[in-house]
C-alpha cells in the first residue's frame, strides 16, 4: 500500500507530485506545503466508520490498540512492520455539563477531547508516531524539532522508546527552543528522555527558522508540523472523536491555534472522510488564538485573508509580517505552547476553514486561566494553551455564532503538569508569586481560584477549618 502513497503540492495550480521518501517537506517547483496523499480509488477503504470498531476487541495487537495506528486505513503510507507505537491515542472524549454551564451550553451539548492522556502528556504523540515511522522508513538517524515544549517531549519520548524497541530504530533527538521560552515540566521531558537541547537566543519563530537551516544542512529529519506526516497522525485525534461521539457528526470543534498544524490536520480528515463518502458533512472549525500571539486572526478576521481555492493573498501576508518585524512585535502568552506568531501551516488552516466553514477568535491570557479553572474544576486539568479552545468557545456563544443548542467538542491539547507553574500561581493566596507570574503578563485576577487555607498547628482549628470550607 505504500507503493500508492505520495507527497502532493497543495498549490492547485501546481498539484507537483513528490516521492514518499522526499524529506524537504516543500515543493520543489513552487515552494509550497505538502500533503501525504493516496490513490483511494485502488485501496481497500472501509464502507462506514462502524469499521473500526471492531479493532477494540484485538487489544493485544499493538498497531489496533493504538489511537492512531487502528485507523491506518485512512492514512495507508506505512507498511505494519515499519510503523513505531508506544500505545499513543488512548485518549476520552467526555461530556462536560459543568463547562458547559459556564460557557452558555445546553446540558449535554460540550464534549471535552482530552489529549493530555497521551504518553508524553500532550497531542503531539498522535502526529509524531507517523512522523517517526515515516523517519523509519527513510533511514533516518536523527531528528530535529524547534519547540515551545510539548514537541520536544513527544520527539525525545519516541527517540528513546524507539532505541529500546530495537538497537537498529535508535535515533538521536536534537530540540531547538528559545530563551525562557519553555516550562520546566516540557523541558524535563526532553533532559530525561536524553535529547540534545540547543537554546537559542530567540523566541519560537527564530528556533524554527534555525532548526529548518540545521536539518537541510545536516540531512537531519525534520518533525515539527511543516512535515506532513505528522498531520497525518494527527487526523486520528478527529476519528476518535467521532468514534466516541458513536459517529454522530458535532457542529463544532474548536480548536487552539499555534503553528495550525491542528486545524489543517483535522480540515484535510474530514475533506477525505467526505470524499470518501464516510461521512455526509463536516462540523464547523473554530481556531481560538491567544491574544499575545494572533496573527492568525489577525490575518482572517481583521484583514480578510481566505484560501480563495488555493488563489490565497501572499503579499497581505508578507505585508503583515513585515510590520510585526518592523515593530518588533514578539509573541507573548502565558499559553506557551500557542506562542507562535509566524505560524507554518496558514495555507493549510486557511484551506480547512474554507471547506469546513470556519472562524477565528483570540482571547486574553486572563480569560485563558478563568477556563483552564473550570475545565479543572470539572475533572480534566489541562495546560493553558488547551484552555484557549474553552475561553474562545464562550466567546463565541456570547457572540451568538455558536447557538446553546449546538453540539461542540473543545481539543485539550496537553496535561495539567505541563505548566504546573502558572497552575500554582492562579491559585495561589501568596500576592508576590501571583504578580511575578502572571500579575506582570496582564492578569489582574483569579475569579475561580482555589486557595490553600492556613491553619495554625492545632487539631480543633484543623477540624474548623475543614467543616467550614468542606
Amino acid at each position: 500500500m505504500p507503493d500508492l502513497a505520495f507527497q502532493r503540492c497543495i498549490n492547485p495550480v501546481c498539484r507537483a507530485t513528490i516521492d514518499l521518501a522526499d524529506t524537504a517537506f516543500r515543493c520543489p517547483t513552487c515552494g509550497s506545503l505538502l500533503d501525504v496523499a493516496y490513490e483511494w480509488d485502488r485501496l481497500p477503504v472501509p464502507k462506514s466508520l462502524a469499521h473500526f470498531e471492531s479493532k477494540w476487541a484485538n487489544r493485544s495487537e499493538p498497531l489496533d490498540f493504538s489511537g492512531v495506528w487502528r485507523f491506518r486505513e485512512l492514512f495507508p503510507f506505512a507498511p505494519d512492520n515499519r510503523i513505531i507505537t508506544i500505545g499513543e491515542g488512548q485518549t476520552l472524549c467526555q461530556r462536560a455539563d459543568a463547562v458547559a454551564a459556564y460557557v452558555g451550553l445546553n446540558p449535554g451539548k460540550l464534549f471535552l477531547q482530552y489529549e493530555g492522556m497521551n504518553p508524553s502528556g500532550s497531542f503531539k504523540d498522535n502526529g509524531m508516531t507517523a512522523a517517526f515511522t515515516h523517519a523509519r522508513m527513510v533511514g533516518a538517524r536523527r531528528a530535529a524539532c524547534a519547540s515551545t515544549g510539548n514537541t520536544s517531549a513527544s520527539l525525545a519520548v519516541y527517540c528513546a522508546a524507539g532505541g529500546a524497541h530495537s538497537p537498529t530504530d535508535s535515533m538521536r533527538a536534537v530540540i531547538f527552543i528559545g530563551s525562557g521560552k519553555i516550562s520546566y515540566g516540557k523541558l524535563s521531558q526532553a533532559l530525561e528522555h536524553g535529547a540534545l537541547t540547543v537554546q537559542i537566543a530567540g523566541d519560537f519563530d527564530d528556533a524554527l527558522r534555525q532548526v529548518q537551516e540545521v536539518s537541510r544542512r545536516l540531512g537531519i529529519y525534520l518533525v515539527n508540523s511543516i512535515n506532513p506526516f505528522r498531520l497525518e497522525g494527527q487526523k486520528a485525534i478527529m476519528l476518535r472523536v467521532l468514534e466516541s461521539l458513536r459517529w454522530r457528526i458535532p457542529d463544532w470543534i474548536v480548536v487552539p491555534g499555534g503553528n495550525l498544524g491542528n486545524v489543517s490536520s483535522f480540515g484535510k480528515a474530514f475533506i477525505e472522510l467526505q470524499e470518501l463518502g464516510l461521512i455526509e458533512r463536516p462540523p464547523r472549525l473554530a481556531v481560538v488564538n491567544a491574544a499575545g500571539a494572533d496573527t492568525f486572526y489577525q490575518l482572517y478576521e481583521r484583514h480578510g485573508l481566505r484560501w480563495n481555492g488555493g488563489q490565497f493573498d501572499q503579499p497581505k501576508i508578507d505585508a503583515y509580517m513585515t510590520a510585526m518585524d518592523a515593530a518588533n512585535r514578539r509573541a507573548d502568552t502565558l499559553a506557551s505552547a500557542i506562542e507562535i506568531n509566524r505560524p507554518v501551516n496558514l495555507p493549510k488552516a486557511l484551506r480547512a476553514l474554507e471547506r469546513c466553514g470556519g472562524v477565528v477568535r483570540e482571547v486574553t491570557d486572563q480569560e485563558i486561566l478563568d477556563a483552564k479553572a473550570k475545565v479543572g474544576a470539572g475533572g480534566l486539568g489541562c495546560e493553558p494553551a488547551s484552555a484557549a479552545s474553552v475561553a474562545g468557545l464562550l466567546k463565541l456563544v456570547k457572540e451568538k455564532v455558536i447557538s446553546p443548542s449546538d453540539s461542540v467538542v473543545c481539543i485539550l491539547t496537553g496535561h495539567v503538569l505541563k505548566d504546573p507553574d502558572a497552575t500554582v500561581a492562579y491559585h495561589t493566596a501568596d500576592p508576590k508569586t501571583f504578580d511575578e507570574k502572571l500579575g506582570k503578563r496582564g492578569v489582574k485576577r483569579a475569579a475561580f481560584s482555589n486557595r490553600a487555607v492556613q491553619v495554625p498547628n492545632d487539631l480543633n482549628e484543623i477540624v474548623k477549618a475543614i467543616e467550614l470550607y468542606a
